[in-house]
């Protein structure tokens, strides 16, 4: 009975991760393959392939449209941003969580209540912000905002992750002469790479998708982002979905590929940072 049951569990569970993998899954392959129809088919047989694989919304995003810069405009503020947030989020949760001073848990506070507070509160004063630092209608505008947004949650996955590394092993370090940034880069660094791709995916995918911020700081059209270009091709009177799915389809791309390379770091990551040390 107790194997029967065992069995029954395992099943139970092997069907509800069968059932969330078609979750999503199934939306992703009914995205791309609305992708390759026309209008009328998308409407006619939405769910259905193609009845003949049109490569058009794909030409005219990159040889009519400017989708490629677009994109290029994408992946330079999020990879920017995203650098420069866990460079910092990794030094800030390493000061406090490793070094006792007066003010460490309120600075970890104050992190933690930067998650809870939305940072669109502060629409109007960071659009005052970027027209003093004459930088409003610029990626660099963008790229300051993501960093912002990005480095509550970056230290709050890595504080207790740099926490459980052995204060023996900073203490041997800095006996054989090593200086603290020594430390924090040969030592520190190496072990909580798990954390760091971790906090880097989590930050990724926000920023990636974000659209608030490029519609309210950006004007000209050279510096639109993917989610504020999509965002335009949905018209008043006619929208063109198959240019929509194909748009989303290809911005999918980079989180799919960036989640496959760093999946067994990101598992790593969570799971020994929700352990307290």
């Amino acid at each position: 009975m107790k194997k029967i049951k065992k069995l029954g569990i395992r099943g139970g569970l092997y069907l509800i991760m069968v059932l969330y993998a078609l979750s999503i899954l199934v939306p992703l392959y009914v995205m791309f393959m609305t992708s390759f129809k026309s209008n009328a088919e998308i409407f006619n047989n939405p769910f259905g392939l193609p009845e003949a694989f049109s490569m058009d919304a794909y030409v005219n995003l990159f040889v009519i449209s400017n989708y490629g810069k677009y994109f290029m405009n994408s992946i330079m503020v999020t990879v920017l941003s995203l650098g420069v947030a866990v460079t910092i989020s990794a030094l800030a949760a390493y000061a406090v969580s490793k070094y006792s001073f007066r003010y460490n848990k309120a600075i970890y506070l104050y992190f933690v209540i930067g998650m809870i507070v939305p940072i669109k509160l502060g629409t109007i004063d960071i659009m005052i912000t970027m027209l003093r630092l004459r930088i409003y209608d610029s990626l660099w505008a963008l790229i300051i905002v993501y960093i912002a947004m990005a480095i509550p949650l970056s230290v709050f996955v890595l504080y207790d992750y740099i926490r459980m590394v052995p204060d023996e092993l900073s203490s041997a370090a800095r006996i054989d002469g090593c200086s603290e940034p020594g430390i924090f880069s040969r030592v520190i660094v190496p072990l909580i790479k798990p954390g760091l791709a971790a906090a880097g995916i989590i930050s990724f995918i926000p920023n990636w998708n974000e659209f608030w911020f490029p519609l309210v700081l950006i004007k000209t059209k050279e510096n639109y982002t993917i989610p504020l270009a999509t965002g335009q091709l949905f018209g008043q009177f006619d929208t063109k979905l198959n240019l929509v799915f194909a748009v989303l389809s290809l911005a999918s791309v980079p989180v799919i590929i960036i989640y496959l390379l760093l999946s067994n770091y990101f598992v790593k990551g969570l799971s020994a940072g929700a352990v307290k040390g």
